[in-house]
């Protein structure tokens, strides 16, 4: 049983309440009775609001699932099914042209495109990784994995590899900084005279791409140039065991990579109690304070990890250039569904965890705010609010930060928003949803996983869904990817926001990355997700290539491309002649995933894995990748494609494949054979009751798991 203290109504768990009041207010001059009185009234006033949205859900899904069963033996009448869409209210007219008001951003952004991290902020470790992964070595990067072809054998530098690295870098060079006369291949030396850099005594095609040096001019230590809005540093060392080999003393390539880093407390982390999210905050306020570190193991020694300096650089008229040393942060709170119990309303009640998370978060961005040299240049806090339904939504989490800014004493608007586009109902809404926040809004992006999850459960009762393989080829996503970006400029984004695509799943697999993901700069999209440090410096490469505001005017002159008849396509099989072979294998890859996931979810508290697959090919699984998986096993189940007998033999299966492939984890506790552990259990509950889940969210089940775990073992509050 936690302990409590009472604030203003508010039961809130001690080790909560002493982490705000003790770490979090000093230093922002909000006094702790002004935030406790301040957060208390917007749990009252604005949880009943919240909790009849959820109902409007629970409403919609409910006339939804009706229409489906009554119409379920007729060929699906797209028209008809559009026309009771709007009549439900699910379908809303569009309204008229508008531009989106949102003040000042952060050149981040509005100006540079590039790509974008996302990790579980509650890992120290990876949340100061991602925040100075603005800067990462192309080649490192090139060299340690299979970007060209095969990553280098381990142990020891292999000369052939290094040699095949650093001409490729030098190919870059020349596509992004051509040389008047020349090439980077045959450079010797990079000198500046009379403020111009000259390679051996050839200017740059483009001379402005010059924009810094550091050290002497006439043999610079390094170099700093600029393309597309993205820097490059070439790093001088002759000394350097590369350096001393390369014929201009060419020691490395720091690409500016991470421009943007999403510290996450929703779908990577595993938080279900005022532990858990005192973790998570706590590493947020370390962030903002520029106080975090966190010691990591390396080569037999520790090594103190901490926040990376600004970079400075001389002009090439003699001034100074500083650049930042990390990316800009945004913080992801959770969606509108989860209640939590580290804090607990004047009834009793577990509160809203997005209400808790609007509070503290941004209370604890305050200290960046006042601070000179931090996250923000313009005075903002970036917030991303995922998981949705329609503009009603978006509305209420507007009307939540006005209500936080006015008792944190912040001028309305100073929080901006980042509005994912992965549910249905904001998808066929999406114009309305950014004018309800057409004042905040500074993100929007499409995440495919959440994306399918909801339509299969919005369209559980229409009949059964393809394989996953065959949805990705159905044309309602090419409409939707294409349709959010169109909005979006329509809207007036370009410039002023970010237009965002979804994560490259296969952090190992960075040659087939190189190849495919430079479909979203192409897309137009200003960033992209990528699931480490060293993928996106790999893809910033894409950016050099492609010039994204020069797609996104092309594609506003185009006008909308996809429109809502499109997106409204459900991607049933046309083709159910399934072999046995076929069924289970699809059912199996399912399973192995949600179990591999949700292991160590359960057990572990680890709430974002890079779990092999059927094939031994590591994927990041998130909730998203569960949900979808989870979904798309109770669809088939409900439409008798497989039987709970043949579902369970599989989970059952694949556990024990899991285990095997967890063999060499000590903290890892095995599944099988006796498959009565609660990590199993929670899999199975979302399979077999995952029809009836809000939504077809993974959390409730999640959560309550993890906490009966918790409770078990003597751990919880």
């Amino acid at each position: 049983m936690a302990d409590r203290k009472t604030l203003h109504g508010l039961q809130v768990d001690t080790t909560l309440a002493r982490f705000v009041e003790d770490r979090a207010l000093p230093g922002t001059g909000v006094a702790p009775d002004a935030f406790w009185a301040g957060l208390s009234a917007l749990i009252h006033d604005l949880g009943p609001e919240n909790r009849a949205l959820l109902a409007r859900r629970e409403d919609l899904q409910a006339k939804i699932d009706a229409w489906h069963i009554a119409h379920r033996a007729r060929p699906h009448d797209h028209e008809a099914y559009k026309a009771f869409l709007q009549e439900i209210g699910y379908l809303l007219p569009e309204g008229p042209d508008f531009q989106i008001a949102t003040g000042p951003a952060d050149p981040e952004i509005a100006l540079v495109p590039g790509p974008q991290l996302v990790v579980p902020v509650t890992n120290a470790r990876y949340a100061l990784n991602a925040a100075n992964a603005r800067w990462g070595s192309l080649f490192d990067a090139l060299y340690g994995t299979d970007a060209m072809g095969s990553a280098p054998p381990k142990g020891g530098y292999d000369r052939g590899c290094g040699a095949r690295v650093v001409a490729r870098v030098r190919v870059f060079l020349d596509e992004a900084f051509p040389i008047a006369g020349g090439s980077h291949a045959d450079a010797r030396r990079y000198h500046v005279h009379n403020g111009a850099l000259l390679v051996d005594d050839m200017p740059l095609m483009s001379p402005e791409k010059f924009v810094g040096y550091r050290g002497h001019p006439k043999a610079p230590d390094a170099v700093l140039l600029v393309n597309n809005g993205l820097h490059v540093d070439l790093v001088f060392d002759r000394t350097h065991p590369i350096g001393s080999r390369d014929q201009a003393g060419l020691a490395d390539v720091q690409m500016e990579s991470a421009i943007s880093a999403i510290m996450d407390c929703e779908d990577s982390v595993a938080c279900v109690d005022a532990e858990d999210k005192v973790l998570a905050y706590g590493n947020w306020l370390g962030l903002m304070t520029g106080t975090l570190e966190a010691d990591v193991e390396k080569a037999g020694r520790v090594i103190r990890r901490k926040l990376n300096e600004d970079r400075r650089y001389t002009a090439p008229d003699g001034g100074a250039v500083t650049l930042k040393g990390r990316a800009l942060m945004l913080v992801r709170n959770v969606g509108h569904l989860m209640t939590n119990p580290a804090i607990l309303d004047r009834d009793g009640n577990e509160v809203f965890e997005g209400l808790m998370d609007a509070a503290i978060t941004t209370l604890i961005a305050l200290h960046d705010l006042a601070r000179d040299g931090g996250n923000s240049v313009t005075g903002s806090i970036y917030v991303v609010k995922p998981k949705m339904h329609g503009p009603d939504e978006v509305a209420f989490a507007d009307r939540t930060f006005t209500r936080v800014e006015r008792f944190l004493g912040l001028p309305q608007h100073t929080v901006k928003l980042g509005i994912m586009d992965e549910e249905r109902r904001t998808s066929v809404n999406l114009k309305e949803c950014l004018r309800a926040a057409r004042h905040r809004v500074a993100f929007i992006n499409t995440g495919f996983l959440d994306r399918t999850g909801d339509e299969i459960h919005t369209s559980m009762e229409a009949g059964p869904f393809s394989r996953k393989d065959f949805i990705k080829r159905k044309a309602w996503i090419t409409a939707y990817e294409n349709q959010n970006v169109d909005i979006g400029l329509e809207c007036g984004l370009q410039g002023r926001a970010q237009i965002g695509k979804g994560m490259w799943a296969m952090p190992d697999l960075m040659a087939a990355m190189l190849e495919q993901k430079i479909e979203h700069p192409k897309a137009g999209a200003t960033c992209a997700w990528v699931p480490s440090p060293t993928a996106a410096t790999l893809h910033a490469l894409h950016y050099h290539r492609i010039d994204v505001f020069a797609v996104q005017t092309r594609l506003k002159a185009g006008g909308r491309r996809a429109y809502v008849d499109t997106v409204l396509d459900i991607p049933l099989a046309a083709y159910r002649k399934w072999t046995d072979e076929q069924r289970l294998r699809e059912v199996e890859n399912n399973a192995q995933g949600i179990l591999g996931y949700v292991v160590r979810w359960i057990d572990q508290g680890v709430g974002c894995s890079k779990v092999p697959d059927l094939q031994n090919v590591a994927l990041m699984e998130d909730r998203a990748t569960c949900r979808i998986s989870a979904q798309h096993i109770a669809n088939w189940l409900h439409h008798d494609i497989v039987t709970a007998q043949e579902v369970m033999g599989v989970m059952r299966k694949m556990a024990a494949v899991v285990d095997a492939q967890n063999a060499a984890d000590p903290a890892y506790r095995p599944m099988a054979p006796g498959f009565d552990g609660l990590a199993f259990q929670a899999a199975c509950d979302l399979v077999f009751k995952g029809r009836v889940q809000p939504s077809g969210y993974t959390e409730p089940i999640l959560h309550a798991r993890r906490l009966q775990l918790k409770a078990q073992q003597g751990t919880a509050p």
